[in-house]
This record gives structure tokens, sequence and C-alpha cells, in this order.
């Protein structure tokens, strides 16, 4: 797709939530709020990225017995949580 081409999304029940940004006066149309919203999905998954490649490393450099992988997501899905919490009380 070209850059600045416009297209066209059905929300569903997320046009409220654009309706609520764009009356908070934050952003100027719909457009700054997908942008915003993008970003912060990019972000989030650089995060994810973040938090699995060190689990990788640690795995890797980690010379105990293996760790069933049940748990091993478990521990992912909770760290992946506090750092996307920790990330969203800075922002």
């Amino acid at each position: 797709m070209a850059p600045g081409k416009a297209i066209s999304v059905k929300l569903g029940a997320q046009q409220k939530s654009l309706q609520r940004h764009l009356e908070s006066g934050r952003y100027d149309d719909a457009s700054d709020v997908v942008r915003d919203a993008l970003r912060a999905l990019d972000q989030r998954d650089a995060l994810v990225d973040e938090v699995l490649r060190e689990d990788v490393k640690a795995s890797i450099a980690d010379k105990r017995p293996s760790t069933p992988i049940d748990e091993v997501f478990k521990r992912a899905r909770a760290r992946i949580a506090r750092k996307t919490k920790s990330s969203a009380r800075g922002a």
C-alpha cells in the first residue's frame, strides 16, 4: 500500500473508543488516533520480542534441567503482562 493512501476500516465496537479519543481533544482526526494506536501496537510488539529474546538467551545459558513448556509460557505471559503494565504507566 502506498504511503498516505486512504483506506476504509470497519471498527465495530471500537468506533466508540475512536469517538471518545476524538472528543478528548487530544487528536485532530481519526487518522491521528489510528496512527497513535499503531505506534502503541508496534511498541508492544517490540517489547514482546525483547522479552522473548531475553528468555531465550537466559534459557540457553541456563545449565539446569529443562522446564516444561506450559510453565515456560505461563512465566513469559506473566513477564510480558508486568512489562506492558509498567510501560503503560510510564507513557
